[in-house]
C-alpha cells in the first residue's frame, strides 16, 4: 500500500500545501489572532538562521518577544541575528549556538539555559534531510539524531523551565511527508535495507507526531502541538531535494507562508483554545493518518519509542561535559 499512500499525499499536496492552498486557507483567517503584544515572553527557535525558523523568530521580534535563536552555523546565525534585530528594531535578540544532532551538546545547553533565562514557548523547528547513511562523532544516523533524538532531548531538558511558566507552548515543526509513514521502532537509526533519505526523513516526522502526542498526556501544563507548514521555498528544499524544487519551485509557499501557522500557534490565544497534542496545518487541526493508509500503531509502539529516546538520552546526559 506505500504505492497508494505516497500517491495520495502527493495529490494532496498539490491541492493544499503549495502556495495557492495557503492563500485559499488564509481567506478565513482571523488576523487579529496574531495582532498581539508578546513583549516579556520568552521564545525559543532552533534551525534559526534561515526559513521557516527564520521566518518565525523574525515575527515574534516584531511582536516583542525575547527571542532566542539556537543554530549550529556562527557566521551565518550572527547574520540571521543582525537582520532580526534590523528588521524589527528589537533588541531582545539572543543567540546559542548549538548543534542539535550532538545530544551531549543539547544536554549542555539546556543546562546552562535553565540557569540564565526563564522559557515560555520552545520552537522545535531544526531539521535535516540527508540523503545518504551519514554516522555523528556519537555513531547515530544523522536525520534520526536531529529530527527525533536532537527534538527530544531537548524538550525534556527544557520541560522543568516550561513547567514554571505562564501559558507554556511545545510547537514541533514537521511535514505532511509523515502521512506516508506508519511508525517504525524496529529500526530506528536505518540500518538495515536500503537506505532512502526522504523516507527516513518522513519516518522521523512521523516520530515527532507521536513524542507530541506522548507528551501532551504526560504534560498538562504545557500546551504542545505539532504542524505540517506546507511546502515553502526554503534553503533546506533546495539542497536537500532539487528535483523536488526544480518541478514545484512556482507553486511553493514563501518562507512567511510556511512559518504563519508556527507564529499562530506560538502567540495567539486561540491557539490554546484547542486540545493539546493536535497536528495543525494552515491554523487549523488536521488527521495524522490519511484514509485506508494503514499508518495506525499500537499504543506499545509508542510506549516504546519513549522508552528507547529516553534510555539514549540519559545515556548522553551521563557523559555530557560540564
Amino acid at each position: 500500500m506505500s504505492w497508494y499512500r505516497n500517491a495520495v499525499w502527493f495529490v494532496k499536496g498539490l491541492r493544499e500545501y503549495t502556495r495557492s492552498g495557503y492563500e485559499s486557507a488564509s481567506k478565513n483567517f482571523n488576523p487579529a489572532d496574531v495582532e498581539v503584544n508578546v513583549a516579556g515572553r520568552s521564545f525559543l527557535v532552533t534551525g534559526a538562521n534561515s526559513g521557516i525558523g527564520k521566518a518565525t523568530a523574525k515575527e515574534i521580534a516584531r511582536r516583542g518577544g525575547t527571542v532566542h535563536l539556537v543554530c549550529r552555523n556562527k557566521e551565518r546565525a550572527e547574520v540571521a541575528k543582525g537582520e532580526i534585530v534590523t528588521e524589527t528594531g528589537n533588541q531582545n535578540i539572543f543567540l546559542h549556538i548549538v548543534d542539535i544532532s550532538n545530544p551531549k551538546e543539547i544536554w549542555k545547553f539546556a543546562e546552562k539555559f535553565q540557569n540564565e533565562h526563564k522559557l515560555n514557548v520552545l520552537v522545535n523547528n531544526a531539521g535535516c534531510m540527508v540523503n545518504n547513511r551519514e554516522l555523528t562523532d556519537d555513531g547515530l544516523e544523522k536525520n534520526f539524531a536531529t529530527n527525533t533524538l536532537g527534538t527530544y532531548i531537548l524538550t525534556t531538558a527544557l520541560l522543568p523551565l516550561l513547567e514554571k511558566a505562564a501559558d507554556a507552548r511545545v510547537i514541533t515543526v514537521s511535514s505532511g511527508g509523515m502521512l506516508v509513514q506508519k511508525l517504525n521502532i524496529s529500526d530506528l537509526q536505518s540500518g538495515n535495507g536500503t537506505f532512502d533519505g526522504t523516507m527516513v526523513y518522513a519516518q522521523n516526522k512521523r516520530q515527532q507526531v507521536v513524542l507530541t502526542e506522548q507528551w501532551a498526556k504526560a504534560h498538562r501544563n504545557i500546551h504542545f502541538s505539532v504542524m505540517h507548514p506546507g511546502w515553502a521555498d526554503t534553503p533546506a528544499v533546495r539542497s536537500s531535494m532539487p528535483d523536488f524544487y526544480q518541478k514545484m519551485k512556482n507553486t511553493l509557499r514563501t518562507e512567511a507562508q510556511g512559518a504563519d501557522t508556527v507564529v499562530w500557534l506560538a502567540v495567539s490565544s486561540e491557539a490554546t483554545k484547542l486540545p493539546s497534542g493536535l497536528f495543525f496545518q494552515d491554523r487549523q487541526p488536521v488527521p495524522t493518518h490519511l484514509p485506508l493508509a494503514s499508518t495506525h500503531s499500537p499504543p506499545e509502539d509508542e510506549e516504546k519509542l519513549m522508552e528507547v529516546l529516553e534510555e539514549f538520552s540519559q545515556k548522553f546526559k551521563s557523559t555530557s561535559p560540564g
